[in-house]
């Protein structure tokens, strides 16, 4: 009996990413999976992102309108979204080829997995991989998955990761007050509930440029982490957490990348 996949929303959050939205759009509907649901929420971009997205309407749903910011943007694809599983990826990241049918498998056959992630590739402004040290640093960790770990390091890879929408109605909406860690602030939120489900492959293309927060910002990203532990953690997962981002601090000032 052939295995029914369920249904993927992909929200991508955009504003004023033409040079790189076309791309992200392609590695979506390259896909070519059976039920997806894909929406653009657009900021009011002026820079030629809405003439790309009118080429793919056909393809996609779009809005372009004023919004708060990245977050607000997200929970709007949210509060639009029908899928039975749900995601967000970024207006400069890409998905790998067949990661849609990937997920999809995976949540059809295991029922139980309330969310899930995989492994990611660093790409720069020109698709060139970067960053190959943090990859395998990261990957050492989602490989040993642990909720315990995540405390005080961020292993998991925000485009390669999905969940189920009883998980989304259950925990809620991303925190829009965060600017840098919304993702890791969800992730610890999950986890307090659901364990996490690793399929051990690359699911998507993290892209880091100069106009990127994480390109720019990486340290306020650092301190923002932080304080989200703070927020539901008190001890031993703190201090932790403190030492290992003195950790991390150091090797990005010799370059570990």
């Amino acid at each position: 009996m052939k295995q029914k996949l369920p249904k993927i929303s992909v929200i991508t959050p955009s504003y004023n990413q033409a040079r790189f939205i076309e791309q992200t759009i392609q590695s979506v509907i390259d896909q070519n999976y059976p039920d997806l649901e894909f929406l653009v929420i657009d900021g009011g971009s002026n820079d030629g992102t809405l003439e790309i997205l009118k080429k793919y309407k056909s393809l996609l749903t779009w809005v372009s309108e004023p919004d708060f910011g990245q977050s607000h943007a997200i929970n709007k694809g949210f509060k639009k979204a029908t899928g039975d599983v749900v995601t967000f990826l970024n207006s400069d990241d890409l998905y790998e080829p067949e990661t849609l049918h990937s997920v999809g498998h995976y949540f059809a056959a295991h029922p139980e997995a309330m969310w899930l992630s995989g492994k990611c590739i660093n790409i720069d402004e020109n698709g060139k991989e970067i960053r190959q040290r943090i990859r395998l640093y990261k990957n050492f960790w989602l490989r040993l998955n642990n909720f315990s770990i995540l405390k005080i390091l961020n292993y998991i890879s925000q485009p390669s990761t999905f969940w189920r929408r009883s998980a989304l109605n259950k925990i809620g909406y991303l925190n829009d007050q965060l600017y840098y860690t919304m993702d890791y602030d969800y992730w610890l939120r999950l986890g307090q509930h659901y364990p996490l489900h690793v399929l051990y492959k690359d699911l998507s293309r993290f892209r880091i440029h100069s106009s990127s927060k994480s390109g720019t910002t990486t340290f306020r990203q650092f301190d923002e982490e932080l304080k989200v532990v703070q927020q539901y953690y008190t001890g031993f997962p703190v201090f932790l957490h403190r030492l290992h981002r003195a950790f991390v601090i150091k090797m990005y000032e010799r370059k570990f990348e």
